[in-house]
């Protein structure tokens, strides 16, 4: 199993979610020559969420971003700054099936300053 997640910055909350390099290996494989693969994850209610991973075309390192569903996600969680989202690869030993689970958590703050995060 594979997981990364991540408190939420302005970027990520309105644009994109720039994820760490080492999570590419947990993703599909891209095509030859492509620069973004599409997965599928399913958040704690069940609902699956297409998500689009891309990387620089250009550069000294990819820089992987996921654009395509991620604002749509974000805001059917209502997720702001400081809020944190966990993105979690499963591998069915049985089968060898992948399947991604996105689990998003509302900062818990008291009197200003986060005290932890409570899931969605």
């Amino acid at each position: 199993m594979a997981e990364f997640s991540k408190i939420l910055r302005e970027t990520d909350s309105k644009k994109r979610l720039s994820v760490p390099i080492r999570f590419l290996r947990s993703l599909p494989p891209f095509k030859l020559g492509s620069h973004a693969v599409t997965f599928e994850a399913t958040d704690e209610k069940g609902e699956a969420w297409t998500f689009q991973c891309s990387i620089r075309k250009r550069g000294q390192y990819p820089k992987p971003v996921l654009t395509r569903g991620w604002v749509a996600f974000v805001k059917s969680k209502k997720l702001q700054v400081g809020d944190k989202v966990r993105f979690i690869k499963h591998k069915n030993r049985a089968t060898a099936a992948i399947s991604y689970n996105v689990r998003a958590e509302k900062a818990i703050k008291i009197f200003g300053a986060p005290f932890g995060y409570e899931r969605i």
